[in-house]
């Protein structure tokens, strides 16, 4: 298992949710991270056990994506993984929805991941053990619904680059892992009352399946890991 110390750990949406809960538990696990957030304010009440720098990260700008990619190299000399958690879902159906709710989301959604790995590729590669956490969703694996197709799209399409980043880096030592959960206790699906009988996954369990693909060796790769709290059977 690799150990956490020393590494570097850049982490998208870190300011709540399964962002904020994923960097708690690995800061306090010994990983040192790179927080990117769009309002750098919004992390001053949250508390870390290890060294953390942040940095304002806006998924539709790129110029922001390479600075805080420079600046995370200058202040820790490397990058050893990322992970991609920051999203956001709007009702898109093939009747309702506007093209720009579409595309806001293919831009948070993919595009925004893509410039990451993008600015952030050579330093993983470098690393000789770099890794790669793409929160996706389990609407990455299915359509429950006509309403929903647009995040669906455009979670498909985050599962896709989760693969191709696993391609593109196998050689260099880089791994990339899907982590795709279904209802999350999140302010994003607040709205969304879990079926009865149900309930949501909290932000910690999904938090706790990032830091175990982190530690994986590079012979033990893990592509896609499903994470529901109710019994569906999937493909």
């Amino acid at each position: 298992m690799l150990l956490p110390q020393n590494r570097v750990v850049m982490i998208t949406g870190a300011n709540r949710g399964i962002g904020l809960a994923t960097a708690q538990a690995l800061s306090s696990a010994g990983f040192r991270l790179s927080l990117g957030v769009r309002d750098v304010s919004t992390l001053k009440s949250a508390s870390f056990a290890n060294e953390t720098f942040s940095h304002q990260y806006d998924a539709l700008d790129k110029q922001s994506i390479e600075q805080w990619t420079q600046k995370t190299l200058d202040h820790y000399g490397a990058i050893d993984a990322l992970v991609l958690n920051a999203g956001v879902m709007v009702p898109v159906g093939i009747v309702e929805g506007s093209e720009e709710d579409l595309d806001l989301m293919w831009d948070v959604n993919f595009k925004g991941p893509l410039r990451v790995v993008r600015a952030t590729l050579d330093a993983l590669k470098r690393s000789g053990h770099g890794r790669v956490v793409n929160v996706v969703s389990l609407s990455g694996k299915r359509v429950m619904g006509a309403d929903n197709l647009g995040y669906c799209a455009s979670k498909f399409a985050a599962l896709a680059l989760t693969h191709a980043i696993r391609q593109e880096g196998w050689d260099s030592g880089l791994r990339a892992t899907a982590v795709c959960p279904g209802l999350v206790d999140t302010d994003m699906v607040s709205h969304v009352t879990a079926p009865d009988g149900q309930f949501k996954i909290t932000p910690e369990a999904i938090a706790a399946t990032a830091a175990y693909a982190l530690s994986l060796p590079n012979d033990a790769t893990v592509a896609e890991i499903l994470v529901n709290s109710r019994l569906e059977h999937m493909m």
